[in-house]
């Protein structure tokens, strides 16, 4: 698994990728998915990320809110936004 403290931290500078919010709750959120290498006591690899709110996360990790694939969806919207800013902003370089 690739881990990266310093990519999860810039994903605290950014507001949430979902709602916008900018409450000082945002973190990196990984990925649920077994695809992306999640498994029991497993957090997936850190590229595999979103900037998400408190609320927003429990929502798309365990909320009753919203189905299975719209968790899903969510989350990969909220991913391709975290990446597009980390390198718009210059918080992640190749």
């Amino acid at each position: 698994m690739y881990r990266n403290p310093k990519l999860l931290k810039a994903c605290r500078l950014l507001p949430c990728q979902l709602c916008e919010t900018e409450d000082g709750t945002v973190v990196a959120a990984h990925s649920n998915q077994l695809a992306d290498g999640k498994g029991k006591g497993i957090k997936a690899s850190d590229y595999r990320i979103a900037a998400l709110c408190f609320t927003c996360h429990t929502d798309i990790d365990q909320g009753n809110k919203l189905s299975k694939e719209q968790r899903r969806e969510f989350w990969e919207i909220a991913h391709r936004k975290t990446i597009g800013e980390l390198f718009e902003r210059g918080l992640v370089q190749c």
